[in-house]
């Protein structure tokens, strides 16, 4: 099918030959496209919009054939949240809590463990009956809950949050998964040993509890004593080591007693020189070996993680490393295997190889997920493929057969081996009655939802059946053949009953009805012509309307879009003809605006477009108005000017406020009549001006009244400027570190009201006039002057200008002076010695200025956002670079003078009348803060104009701190900036080194617009330590304030 601008062309090309008067019933069936033919199917990529006959590709595809029953809805099968036979139940990630995961894997598959937590007394259970709910509260008590799931769930996962939210753990922060095993296992301890059955008491130690002796021998007289000590598990440092035999040898490897570290002998009674030894007297039957995997770097203040590849065995033989116990047997097989992946100690995932003691099978608990190994062996596979980013990283080597190598196991866990041809006595793993009844109501709400999502797939089943049954039958009668009556539907509307996925709303055709309450024309091509017989079923079934039957077809809007068609064919005519006719000379004829000449034809034009906007929404607007835009340029050079402003109606541009004729000469242009009355056609409310219009006189008036005070402003300017030469060029200025000879008093007023002084004197038909010289500026609410001599010297000057007193004369006798300030220099001699004293009239408040003094100290201390700038150096004296300061501000002194401050509309300090004065307060009720007068320049000592804005050097950058913020979370922002990590870092300002981490900017006197010096040590070659300072930000809390410390 032709594209959808040729079918809206095609459909209208008769109007050239009939005029609106003669249009009948077949030309506006021509406009609505009755007769187009319809397309076939195959026969369009996708639905011809510009075609109402065009039924293909409106989401019919998808019904027609054969579907499966998956299509008709969205549910996952619920099936597949069921435990599989024979597997084990996961557990589900809180957020950061992988390494809780592993170690509850690892401890339910410790049968005694499980089995005694099973039998432990529970009175809270005992008081609930078969009939009453039993809640767990306690860690033990969820812990108990949490195995019973585990054994008898019918989910393929669980949530542990209720025994994470009893142990008060943080889901969001990874912690330290050794301390973790540690202190929980501390807590069944303590836990169990308060249960009255002794084989409940001792548990833990049977299970998990060693004993060695730490055995000291005195070098002098031979001594030898033994300190005992229970461990339950061995911490075994890796550094340097590639096996696990070396680990434990050097374990228990001997050391030397001596210089400082000299040993007290009883005997000797004085200290000696020994050695020292660990002695395994016993090992438990589940034995525990951490792997310090996660050391602290001194260098870096951090933890690290050592990705070194440590071999261990499937069987362990702890015979030769137990003194005098020779013949006991002591071999050990794997039963599980803690991974940590990622080089960082401060992130990654934890994984669990657990070997299940009833089949022998190796199982991976990796969260949610459960994979059975193959072959009852254990296999790490990708456990060992971390990221490549370890400088020096080292091959994994080979493994003899019954070894493993890993450079991310962080706990192996090994149980004694059990003698051959002795039947293993399995304990009894039943779930107590109480926990079963929890796990059992639990399993009946997963039946409950598995139940509830198989019946709404049936229920999207049955319903998309129904709709393709009833979209088979509908589709076959939506064509609207020849001669049979019809009716107009929306296309979105047929798309969204295609679309199973939304639901089908009510047939609404009222966006599509003209201003006559019929179809209008221009949206023939949002809707599809269909058999009076199937709209006539979808109106049945989903309501809605009106109908737009074929009486629907509006021949009114039809005449109206002919008439505007024939319109603009006639504008290009019409166009050339104007074009030609204005360069004619006129001696008598109408003004016209030039832009509006220039642009008439676009104006025409878009007025003819808004009639048929008029039609379709049923508005009217004036004739001659409409949006413009000025994009035609094909007049000549005397239609053509200056860009022209956004035109609403045809000669508006000659148009003044007042209604009348522009007083602009230059803007408009003389025409013919014969111009302007084809132009009339099609503006025939446009503002009309004969040759004899005279110009609007209010505007002339006011035009005579501007020129007039600009004359009186430049004689104002010019008179103010030679009474005040001096103090307009910053020539001959007083200063009050040099106090100037033959004078005793110096008059201050704002520097504020010199700078816009000298921005009138500049320009004075663009400024106005100064009036109030608005010394209460400088003053507090009690009326006295806020400044002393010193503080004005030391840098407060820069808020003031000082006067000459023949200048403040002239001053007084100019301007509004509110109250006048002067400081005056008194000289006073004694026998010994003169000295000068220096006073201010009005006196200083000191009340206000203590107040004053103590608000900007305050403001320095209790800061936030506040900039402050980093300079790297390379030495204690030497910046990066001796290189010339960066342009943060304007670094032209021409420029800053030329630079205008912002317009002050309505100041009160520079108005008309000195009742509009007003003083700005401080909190306090203190005087207002010379800082916050608008000042952006100072004037030195010797009277030149300074910016006062920091010029940053090169290797200097800014940040944005508080008060609050640590010395620590500050060199994290400077490690972000400068790529220098906190630990290389050497920070000062004005000479004294910052080195408490824990401190405050505050406190360490960091004020707003501070210079910290920073000096970069070598950087360490060690990108996994780099990646742990990254990932660290707040102090290591550990596992305070949870259940595993007893709060």
């Amino acid at each position: 099918m032709a594209p959808r601008v040729q079918l809206e062309k095609a459909a209208w090309r008769w109007v050239d030959s009939v005029k609106p008067e003669e249009i009948r019933q077949q030309h506006v069936e021509l406009a609505y496209r009755i007769h187009l033919a319809a397309c076939r199917r195959g026969g369009c990529r996708r639905n011809c919009k510009g075609n109402p006959n065009c039924l293909v590709g409106i989401g019919e595809q998808a019904w027609l054939g054969d579907i499966d029953e998956n299509a008709f809805h969205n549910i996952d099968d619920p099936n597949s949240e069921r435990r599989d036979k024979n597997t084990f139940v996961g557990l589900t990630n809180l957020g950061a809590t992988c390494y809780v995961n592993t170690f509850l894997q690892v401890w339910f598959h410790n049968l005694e463990l499980r089995r005694s937590l099973y039998q432990c007394y529970n009175s809270r259970a005992q008081e609930h009956n078969s009939e009453s709910d039993y809640e767990p509260k306690s860690i033990c008590e969820h812990l108990q809950y949490l195995f019973a799931l585990l054994q008898n769930s019918n989910r393929k996962y669980i949530d542990p949050s209720g025994l994470v939210k009893a142990l008060g753990l943080d889901t969001g922060q990874q912690q330290d998964a050794q301390e973790f095993s540690k202190l929980f296992l501390s807590l069944l301890e303590d836990t169990l040993s308060k249960q009255k059955s002794p084989s409940l008491q001792n548990v833990i130690q049977q299970q998990f509890c060693g004993q060695f002796f730490y055995v000291t021998v005195c070098n002098q007289c031979g001594r030898s004593s033994a300190l005992p000590s229970r461990f339950y598990e061995l911490e075994l440092n890796i550094q340097g080591h590639k096996s696990l035999t070396e680990c434990v040898t050097e374990f228990l490897k001997e050391e030397k007693l001596d210089g400082e570290n000299r040993y007290f002998c009883e005997s000797c009674q004085s200290k000696q020189s020994a050695t020292r030894r660990i002695k395994l007297n016993s090992i438990p039957p589940t034995l525990n070996l951490q792997l310090m995997r996660f050391v602290f770097d001194r260098q870096t203040g951090h933890k690290k993680k050592l990705n070194t590849f440590i071999s261990f065995p499937e069987q362990l033989d702890m015979a030769p490393f137990l003194e005098g116990k020779q013949d006991q047997k002591c071999v050990y097989e794997l039963s599980a295997v803690l991974i940590h992946r990622g080089i960082s100690a401060y992130s990654g995932h934890y994984i669990a190889h657990v070997n299940d003691a009833l089949t022998g099978d190796w199982y991976k608990f990796n969260d949610e997920e459960i994979e059975k190994m193959e072959g009852k062996k254990l296999q790490l596979g990708i456990e060992e493929d971390i990221a490549e980013t370890v400088k020096s990283q080292s091959r994994k080597p080979k493994c003899s057969k019954g070894y493993h190598c890993s450079r991310n196991a962080y706990m192996l866990v090994y149980k004694l081996q059990e003698e051959e041809g002795v039947n293993p006595s399995r304990p009894n793993m039943e779930v107590p009655a109480f926990l079963q009844r929890l796990v059992d109501q639990d399993n009946h709400k997963f039946e409950e939802w598995c139940t509830e999502m198989a019946d709404m797939r049936k229920q999207s089943v049955d319903k998309g059946k129904a709709k393709h049954e009833e979209v088979k039958e509908l589709y076959q009668l939506l064509p609207a053949r020849d001669g049979e009556q019809y009716d107009f539907i929306p296309l979105d509307w047929l798309k969204k009953w295609l679309d199973d996925s939304t639901a089908t709303k009510e047939i609404d055709t009222s966006l599509f009805l003209c201003c006559h309450g019929k179809l209008h024309p221009d949206k023939v091509g949002d809707c599809k012509r269909v058999s009076l017989h199937a709209a006539s079923v979808l109106y049945k079934r989903y309501g809605g309307g009106p109908r737009l039957d074929g009486s629907s077809l509006c021949r009114e809007c039809v005449s109206q879009r002919c008439r505007v068609l024939r319109l603009k064919n006639q504008l290009n005519e019409d166009y050339k003809e104007i074009a030609n006719m204005v360069k004619q000379p006129v001696s008598e004829g109408y003004w016209v605006g030039k832009a509006s000449l220039r642009s008439w034809r676009q104006l025409a034009l878009e007025q003819l477009e808004e009639e048929e906007h008029e039609t379709k929404h049923g508005s009217s607007q004036t004739n001659g108005q409409g949006p413009h835009t000025n994009n035609c340029k094909e007049f000549s050079p005397e239609f053509s000017g200056g860009g022209d402003d956004e035109m609403k109606t045809f000669n508006e541009d000659i148009l003044c406020s007042h209604g009348g004729l522009s007083i602009l000469d230059s803007e408009r242009k003389l025409v013919s009549t014969d111009v302007w009355t084809k132009l009339r056609e099609y503006f025939s409310r446009a503002p009309e001006f004969t040759q004899n219009q005279e110009p609007c006189r209010q505007c002339m008036t006011l035009e005579q009244e501007e020129k007039d005070n600009e004359a009186v402003s430049k004689m104002m300017a010019l008179d103010q400027k030679n009474q005040l030469l001096n103090l307009f060029h910053e020539k001959n200025r007083p200063t009050l570190t040099k106090w100037p000879q033959g004078t005793d008093v110096l008059y201050i007023v704002p520097l504020y009201f010199v700078d816009e002084w000298r921005k009138f004197i500049r320009r004075p038909t663009k400024s106005s006039p100064v009036s109030n010289v608005g010394n209460t500026l400088l003053l507090c609410p009690h009326g006295g002057f806020m400044f002393t001599y010193d503080s004005l010297i030391n840098g407060e000057a820069q808020h003031i200008a000082l006067l000459w007193p023949h200048e403040w004369d002239v001053i007084s006798r100019l301007f509004i002076v509110d109250t006048p300030i002067s400081i005056s220099c008194l000289p006073e001699s004694t026998a010994s010695s003169s000295t000068t004293q220096y006073t201010t009239q009005p006196d200083l408040c000191w009340e206000c200025r203590e107040s004053f003094l103590f608000q900007q100290q305050k403001d320095l201390r209790e800061y936030t956002q506040a900039t402050i700038y980093i300079r790297k150096v390379i030495d204690d004296n030497r910046a990066v670079k001796d290189a010339p300061p960066e342009v943060n501000a304007s670094s032209s002194e021409a420029e800053e003078e030329r630079e205008e401050l912002p317009k002050m509309e309505g100041d009160p300090d520079f108005s008309q009348s000195q009742d509009g004065v007003k003083r700005m307060k401080l909190s306090d009720g203190s005087a207002a803060s010379p800082a916050a007068l608008p000042v952006s320049t100072m004037t030195k000592a010797g009277g030149i104009r300074r910016s006062t804005r920091h010029r940053k050097l090169r290797g200097e950058k800014a940040l944005i701190v508080s008060a609050n913020q640590t010395l620590k979370e500050l060199k994290i922002q400077i490690m972000h900036a400068f790529s220098v990590a906190p630990f290389d870092q050497n920070l000062s300002i004005d000479g004294k080194s910052l080195t408490d981490d824990s401190a405050t900017l505050g406190s360490l006197g960091v004020i707003p617009e501070s210079i910290i010096c920073l000096k970069a040590d070598e950087p360490i070659a060690d990108y996994a330590a780099m990646d742990d300072v990254y990932q660290v930000r707040m102090p290591e809390e550990g596992f305070k304030g949870t259940g595993l410390l007893g709060h």
